[in-house]
C-alpha cells in the first residue's frame, strides 16, 4: 500500500482547533482550582499544575497498571 502525504481538509483543521481549545481551556481552569494533570510527553507521563508533587504516588500507580 503506498501511503501519500496530504494536507488536513478544512473540516480535520477545525476539528483540530477546536479540540487544542478545549484542552487549553481545561487546563487553565485545573490549574486556577488548584488541580494537577497528567499528561503524556515525550513517551513519559507527566504531572503539572499546584498539587502535582503530592499527587505524583497515586498518579504514577495508577499509570502502571
Amino acid at each position: 500500500m503506498t501511503i501519500v502525504p496530504s494536507q488536513p481538509s478544512d473540516q480535520a483543521k477545525a476539528i483540530l482547533e477546536s479540540l487544542r481549545l478545549a484542552v487549553h481551556e481545561t487546563l487553565e481552569r485545573k490549574q486556577r482550582l488548584g488541580q494537577y494533570a497528567v499528561i503524556w510527553e515525550d513517551g513519559e507521563l507527566r504531572l503539572i499544575g499546584a498539587e502535582s508533587d503530592h499527587a505524583a504516588p497515586k498518579a504514577m500507580a495508577h499509570s502502571n497498571r
